[in-house]
């Protein structure tokens, strides 16, 4: 199964049907006076936004979206069928863009929230219109408009409720194995330029979905490797669990590591740390002696951390657990 993340499509309102010439013919009537209707109105082009899906995969497959045509006016002043809207269904986090000015023309981010982004062209006016004192048997109708048509780009921007964070060898893949280990749903995503993973959970009933993105490293916010492309995917994520790989050689440097990934995310975006939760996992205590880790509890003992071994499947569940209430906690505020 693809993640696809980016898309460029093209949208086609539907165009108004045409104003109708037309007279009535009645008996006893020598000259019947115009009838014709106007035409109908050019189908939209509305987004809506589902929770039902998570990426863009079912629209890759068509580069053009088209609503449908109104009708031509009808004799005895009947309007003509209005086009048929065409609906497209967007993932929640979804952003449009004008592809020729890279401008933002919409952000979808709730469940069922609806976008008409082209508008269909308005049915001509039938003969009837144009009927005067002077002019009884108009010979005069309008042509339908245009609808509108656009070129775009959409790009999704929320892949998961958690953002795993952390150096490659702290050990993500294999904590999202672990994690995942009741529901396994674990793939690997091709994204336009990355790979990650996303490993979801179910606990009381709710899935919660971890996206492991391939480490950040030093220099990611100058784009320097999968920087950037990481970064814009964390963007949209609730929570921000740093996963954190002990320092042996000397413990104390253990806290370096959160420092650096924290100032990584910093340079990208100044507000990322103060509009998320933040959740620290430091992993691989198994290599650990009691006194190594009590260190560790003293260093972070502002971060209320969650010591885990995904080895001996040590502190998986209060993870879990913090990760849940954290969770309830975002969407209660």
């Amino acid at each position: 199964m693809a993640f696809v993340d980016t898309l460029s499509i093209q949208v086609q309102a539907g165009n108004g049907g045409n104003g109708r010439i037309s007279f009535r013919r009645e008996k006893f009537v020598a000259k019947g006076g115009p009838d014709g209707g106007d035409g109908g109105n050019g189908g939209d082009i509305i987004f809506i936004a589902s929770k039902k899906i998570s990426t863009f995969l079912d629209l890759s497959s068509k580069r053009t979206y088209k609503a449908g045509h109104g009708e031509d006016g009808k004799p005895r002043q009947k309007t003509g069928k209005s086009g048929k809207h065409c609906i497209i269904e967007v993932p929640c986090g979804t952003i449009i863009y004008g592809s020729d000015d890279n401008e933002i023309i919409n952000e979808l981010t709730d469940d069922n929230q609806s976008f008409t982004l082209a508008k269909g062209g308005r049915g001509g006016k039938g003969n009837t219109h144009f009927s005067t004192s002077r002019i009884q048997t108009p010979r005069k109708a309008t042509s339908g408009k245009l609808g509108e048509k656009l070129s775009i780009h959409l790009e999704l921007k929320v892949i998961a409720d958690v953002g795993l964070i952390g150096y490659p060898n702290a050990g993500k893949s294999t904590l999202l194995k672990t994690i995942t280990q009741a529901n396994p749903k674990i793939a690997n995503y091709p994204f336009t330029t990355l790979h990650p993973n996303l490993g979801i959970f179910r606990r009381f009933d709710k899935e919660v979905v971890i996206a492991d993105i391939p480490g950040i490293i030093e220099g990611a916010a100058e784009g320097i490797g999968l920087g950037n492309q990481f970064l814009r995917h964390i963007s949209r994520t609730n929570i921000l669990l740093f996963l954190i790989e002990p320092q042996l050689e000397l413990i104390e440097k253990t806290y370096d590591t959160l420092t650096k990934l924290q100032h990584e995310l910093q340079r990208y975006d100044p507000k990322l740390l103060e509009e998320k939760r933040i959740i620290v996992a430091v992993n691989k205590i198994d290599l650990l002696d009691d006194d190594q880790e009590s260190k560790i509890k003293r260093i972070f003992k502002d971060h209320q951390i969650v010591l885990i071994s995904c080895f001996l499947r040590r502190g998986i569940e209060k993870l879990e657990q913090r990760i849940s209430e954290t969770i309830n906690e975002t969407n209660h505020h």
